[in-house]
């Protein structure tokens, strides 16, 4: 059982903005810590081998100008890392092009924060119709995975995530996550009305059964 509380608050997360050569963009950003230290985290983010257990299959070569593709998800290619605190990378998915970069900060011996920065264009169709949770969703549900590799070592099967999602467990995750979303876009000056309408719409998305 996933205590849904619980995960929601071990998580931060924050909506903010930057100005690229290509104009203003959105960042958003998650982070979580975990009970580990460094370089086993670096390795948890890093190891194609080990990447599958909690997050998705993913192929290609995972070093400065590798690209790598994420199964059913996105691809793109790997622009910067700076072992074991951070690397950057495109994130490329529905002909839209945006920008991940993960930070890994030691908090202790076996203590790390994990911090995902995606950034991504103002101009972006899902973000304007749902929402930061377009996007945000699937990051909470990343972190969670890799919360449970981190605590178990062991993997998530493909088909017992799927389920996991069209569960009342999973549906409970998705919609009190889009409802983080919904506050941290208002903090970041959303107007309330807007905010709530996408949000609502992002629960809606993500959780219909039928």
């Amino acid at each position: 059982m996933t205590d849904v509380s619980h995960e929601i608050n071990a998580t931060q997360r924050r909506i903010g903005s930057r100005t690229l050569d290509a104009g203003e963009a959105r960042v958003l950003t998650i982070a979580q810590s975990y009970d580990t230290g460094i370089e086993d985290l670096w390795d948890a983010c890093t190891n194609i081998e080990r990447i599958p257990r909690w997050f998705l299959p993913i192929s290609g070569e995972l070093q400065v100008g590798g690209k790598y593709q994420i199964e059913g998800n996105a691809g793109g290619t790997v622009e910067r890392c700076d072992r074991p605190n951070s690397f950057a990378a495109t994130w490329e998915y529905g002909g839209e092009v945006s920008w991940i970069e993960v930070r890994l900060v030691a908090e202790g011996a076996e203590r790390t924060r994990f911090e995902l920065e995606h950034t991504a264009a103002v101009e972006d169709e899902r973000w304007a119709e749902f929402g930061p949770g377009a996007v945000g969703i699937g990051w909470d549900m990343m972190l969670m995975g890799l919360g449970s590799h981190l605590g178990s070592g062991a993997g998530v099967r493909p088909e017992d995530a799927m389920a996991w999602m069209v569960s009342d467990e999973g549906r409970a995750f998705m919609t009190a996550s889009s409802e983080a979303w919904y506050a941290a876009s208002v903090a970041a000056g959303t107007p309330a009305e807007q905010a709530r309408a996408a949000a609502d719409r992002c629960t809606a998305a993500y959780t219909a059964t039928g």
